[in-house]
């Protein structure tokens, strides 16, 4: 799939090299009994033995090889036990070392509550030892204010705005209450500003970025090729809409009040976007040089998370280039992914059965109108 988000697990600063006594057992059991994902192919030697593999585990990666004895490079098993822990994230302890273990880890530590959250001890097949983690939750975080190149505003573009809110009614179960024009509706009850604007035949999530000061943005958006209104005042900021060197409609604005960016997104809510772009290297550019982004490799050829310095922007954002044309594509969290994907079906839409991921459970759909998104299950 060419579109798929592309927050995929990365190599981080230290990453964990495994040398298993079993290589192709160990690429079948991570991921049965950890739900790890495979990253690329791995590279059999000649002899048969597994040289190098990848596999992806929440947003982390961890490698694997056969044992090479004549590298002095063996087992936890070979050296007589493990050395060194390996910390794994979970959502639900419990059930990860249940799992676990019923396919054939060794249970050195029961899971049990600690102050650093439950947790649980165990050794796989190969050695290796797993401190299973479900970390204590903490209280939620203050609201944080939005930053030069966060999305403060969304809106989807449609042709039929009443089809449209139909649609996402029943998907979803959006609300609405009527915008400032008859194209315009608001969707009510998110902690998210969205909106729906019809009469439009560019299919796309409209996107409007706040900035410090939307008369420099505007010379830099021209400075960069783009193309830039005189800013208006609304009643949520002063605005300037705008189109990016590739054709992408979005707008800057500069925020009024205690504005605050969007914290994690509850049933029908924006989990993520994906902009889809002809030309990446013209998309970094332009946008690193308008909002500030920094942009980092994903996993998927092509793909690109961005960040303002070493945080993610709000709403999570990533990118993938060689589309015919520039569109965004919004990744809508759902309680059950079942359910809504039988609803996008019902309700006219196309959906792909749902594929377990790395970042959760996804489905690639289309509304009854061809605007292209996804549902997401964390």
């Amino acid at each position: 799939m060419t579109t798929s988000p592309t927050t995929e697990p990365t190599l981080h600063t230290v990453n964990a090299h495994l040398a298993v006594d079993d290589g192709r057992r160990a690429l079948e059991w991570y991921p049965e009994a950890l739900g790890a994902r495979l990253v690329g192919e791995p590279t059999i030697m000649d002899d048969g033995r597994v040289g190098h593999a990848e596999l992806a585990l929440g947003d982390s990666v961890f490698m694997l090889a056969d044992e090479w004895p004549e590298l002095d490079l063996v087992g936890p098993r070979a050296r007589g036990g493990a050395s060194v822990s390996l910390y794994l994230r979970v959502p639900d302890a419990d059930a990860a070392v249940a799992r676990a273990v019923e396919r054939g880890a060794e249970l050195e530590r029961p899971v049990d509550d600690a102050p650093h959250g439950r947790n649980g001890v165990i050794k796989d097949p190969f050695g290796h030892r797993w401190m299973v983690v479900t970390p204590t939750v903490e209280p939620a975080a203050s609201p944080r204010r939005l930053r030069r190149g966060d999305v403060g505003y969304v809106s989807l573009w449609v042709p039929d705005v009443e089809r449209a809110a139909a649609f996402y009614q029943a998907v979803l179960g959006w609300r609405y209450q009527a915008g400032s024009t008859e194209q315009g509706r608001r969707v009510e009850g998110l902690s998210q500003p969205v909106g729906l604007w019809g009469g439009r035949e560019h299919r796309t999530l409209f996107t409007c970025f706040a900035v410090d000061d939307v008369g420099s943005a505007v010379r830099r958006i021209r400075d960069a090729g783009g193309r830039a209104e005189e800013p208006h005042r609304e009643p949520y900021g002063l605005l300037a809409t705008c189109e990016d060197d590739q054709g992408l409609p979005f707008a800057v604005f500069e925020p009024v009040g205690d504005a605050t960016a969007p914290g994690s997104p509850g049933n029908g809510e924006i989990s993520y976007l994906t902009f889809e772009v002809p030309d990446s290297a013209r998309f970094r550019a332009f946008f690193g040089a308008v909002l500030g982004w920094e942009f980092v490799r994903g996993t998927v050829e092509d793909g690109w998370e961005a960040r303002i310095g070493n945080e993610q922007v709000r709403y999570m954002v990533g990118m993938h280039g060689g589309h015919e044309r520039s569109a965004v594509v919004p990744m809508y969290a759902v309680d059950d992914i079942d359910v809504a994907v039988a609803n996008v079906r019902a309700a006219g839409g196309t959906a792909t059965d749902p594929e377990r991921r790395s970042y959760g459970t996804s489905s690639y759909c289309t509304d009854d109108q061809g605007s292209a998104f996804y549902l997401g299950r964390h």
